[in-house]
């Protein structure tokens, strides 16, 4: 691919790709750096995908990019955190009140992903649960790529629309 092509690539996709990784790191700068991550990886193999794949392979990548930066920002809190001595936890902003709303929150979420319904259940399990890929899930449950995408879309809705009512009460 020519660099004239690939800027065209670049300009008509950096908003999309941007938008994946804000979504998932929840930080504008962070974003701008996976964004721009995303497409230096995907420089070196652009000419081994096919044009009507490009779109869904640049998610890909920037979901895989956001995943990564999640994990690496959690082991370093967590390396950072079993340093602490029992003086540091005390003055650390995190009191025990907040960290056990953090935990009640992501049990709560975990308990809502369990409780959905056929079809909704297995494709959100293994995909939020479990951080398998569309792929794998399609060939485990032996579904459609798309059918397993979709069932993603709409689970991730009912998911919200399930937390924001728990949120109201």
């Amino acid at each position: 691919m020519t660099s004239e092509k690939f800027i065209e690539l670049v300009e008509q996709y950096e908003r999309f790709v941007f938008t994946i990784c804000y979504q998932l790191v929840r930080d504008y700068q962070e974003a701008q750096n996976l964004a721009q991550d995303t497409f230096v990886s995907a420089f070196g193999h652009i000419d081994r995908v096919s044009e009507e794949n490009l779109k869904a392979w640049l998610a890909r990548i920037a979901t895989n990019k956001a995943k990564d930066f999640l994990k690496s920002a959690y082991r370093r809190k967590v390396s950072v955190s079993e340093d602490m001595s029992e003086l540091d936890i005390v003055r650390s902003e995190q009191s025990p009140e907040r960290l056990y709303i953090d935990d009640e929150g992501a049990g709560a979420i975990r308990q809502t992903i369990l409780e959905l319904k056929e079809p909704y259940h297995k494709v959100s399990v293994l995909f939020f649960l479990e951080e398998k890929s569309v792929d794998e899930i399609a060939q485990e449950l032996g579904r459609p790529k798309k059918t397993v995408q979709t069932q993603l879309y709409r689970a991730r809705s009912k998911l919200q629309k399930i937390l924001m009512e728990e949120m109201k009460t």
